[in-house]
C-alpha cells in the first residue's frame, strides 16, 4: 500500500486484514486509490460498496448463462399461442437497451382489444438456478447515471430476453377486453411467442399523438 502513496483526505478502498477487539485496533491494507475529488465514478463505487449492492455475477451464473441459446428454438414454441403477426410494438426511453413489454390495441364491436406482451423471464430464469437465485439476491436491477447494475446478467436483459424488433422472443401475453369508456370487460393470460415490429421512444410516441402531421405522425 505505500506504493499507491495515499494522501490525507483521499478517498480510497481498503480491505481490512484485521479486525478489532478488546486488545486491538482495526488494521486495513489501501488497495486502491480515488484521489481526493469525488467524481461521479467514484460515488457510484462507494455507493455499491455502502449498500453492499452485488455487481459481479458468479462463477455459476456466467456458466448457467452459456448454455442458454442466443435465439428462441423451435421446439420452444410448443403449447405457446403464436403472436408473431400481431403488430405488437415497444416504447421506451432514447437510451434503453432491454426491452421488457409490447403493446398494440385494435377497435373492435363496441370497444379495443389491448395485447401486453412481458418477456418471459421464467423460461430462463429456472426456479433454484443460480441465475434465478442471483435474481431474489438482487431484488431489482439499481440504476445510477450512466451505470446500472442489472438485476439479471445482460446477455439475458438485453439479449433473449429482450423484446428486440424482427425476431422471436418467448413472452407472457395478457389480451384485454376494453369498453369504448375504457373500462375492462374481461381479460386472457397466454404463453406465447411474439415479434416485437418496432422500437418507439417516448418521444416519437409523443410527436406522433401530439402532432399528427408531423414525419413521426404521419408513419
Amino acid at each position: 500500500s505505500d506504493k499507491l502513496q495515499a494522501k490525507h483526505l483521499d478517498i480510497v478502498r481498503a480491505k481490512v486484514t484485521q479486525y478489532p477487539d478488546k486488545n486491538m485496533i482495526a488494521m486495513a491494507e489501501i488497495v486502491e486509490v480515488f484521489g481526493d475529488t469525488a467524481t461521479v465514478d467514484i460515488e457510484i463505487e462507494q455507493a455499491l460498496l455502502e449498500h453492499n449492492i452485488p455487481n459481479i455475477f458468479s462463477a455459476e451464473v456466467e456458466y448457467e448463462v452459456s448454455k442458454i441459446p442466443n435465439k428462441v428454438l423451435e421446439s420452444e414454441h410448443e403449447g405457446r399461442k403464436d403472436y408473431r403477426d400481431l403488430p405488437l410494438v415497444t416504447i421506451d426511453g432514447i437510451t434503453a437497451r432491454d426491452f421488457d413489454d409490447a403493446v398494440y390495441c385494435k377497435p373492435i364491436k363496441d370497444g379495443y382489444r389491448l395485447y401486453v406482451a412481458i418477456a418471459d423471464v421464467s423460461h430462463y430464469a429456472r426456479r433454484g438456478s443460480a441465475i434465478d437465485n442471483e435474481a431474489h439476491l438482487r431484488g431489482t436491477s439499481v440504476y445510477f447515471p450512466r451505470k446500472v447494475v442489472p438485476m439479471l446478467h445482460r446477455d439475458l436483459s438485453n439479449g433473449i430476453c429482450s423484446l428486440n424488433p424482427d425476431v422471436d422472443r418467448l413472452a407472457m401475453v395478457c389480451e384485454i377486453t376494453l369498453a369504448r369508456s375504457g373500462k375492462m370487460i374481461g381479460y386472457q393470460f397466454y404463453e406465447a411467442v411474439i415479434q416485437s415490429h418496432a422500437r418507439l421512444t417516448y418521444d416519437t410516441v409523443s410527436a406522433m399523438l401530439e402532432r399528427p402531421r408531423s414525419a413521426e405522425g404521419k408513419q
